[in-house]
């Protein structure tokens, strides 16, 4: 008689097994990744927007007007974009303004009534502007990144959620 060589049945259901189980593990981290990319780019753009508006300010005395309102005395988050601030920023201090976060979202930005104060801030990955934020650091993927006068006040560290 001879004897055939090959695998059975059993040997290659368990490396589908161990190949399916590699490739969940793998999944769920390239994932993490991506969205920790964005937040990084978000952070990366927000911080060339502040350095531009810096710019601004240092030339006019004052940061450039926010998108159709300024805000109430103090300084609130804001909830319009940067309409008509980018016209004032752009060409002159920065050649292509970023405007949208890593998730495609308007970055919403903001300034005192005085003018004096700014703020820069991303809707984060469920683009849902948080109406309470927790300030400082944050682990949650959907949290808003804000950014006041070139500071981070809410931003991703560590392990996200």
């Amino acid at each position: 008689m001879t004897r055939r060589r090959g695998f059975t049945l059993i040997e290659l259901l368990i490396v589908v097994a161990i190949i399916g189980v590699i490739a969940a593990i793998a999944i769920v981290n390239m994932i993490n990744a991506i969205q920790r990319a964005k937040q990084k780019r978000s952070m990366g753009d927000m911080k060339t927007l502040a350095t531009a508006i810096e710019a601004y300010a240092t030339d006019w005395n004052h940061y450039p007007a926010a998108a159709g309102f300024t805000m109430p005395s103090g300084l609130s988050l804001p909830t319009g974009t940067l309409g008509e601030a980018s016209s004032s920023i752009s060409p002159t201090y920065l050649r292509v303004l970023p405007l949208v976060d890593g998730w495609n979202s308007w970055f919403n930005y903001g300034t005192s009534a005085s003018k004096n104060d700014f703020v820069v801030r991303s809707t984060g990955a469920d683009g849902i502007a948080e109406t309470t934020p927790a300030y400082g650091v944050t682990t949650d993927f959907n949290a808003d990144i804000i950014l006041v006068d070139s500071t981070f006040v809410q931003f991703p560290e560590g392990a996200q959620k």
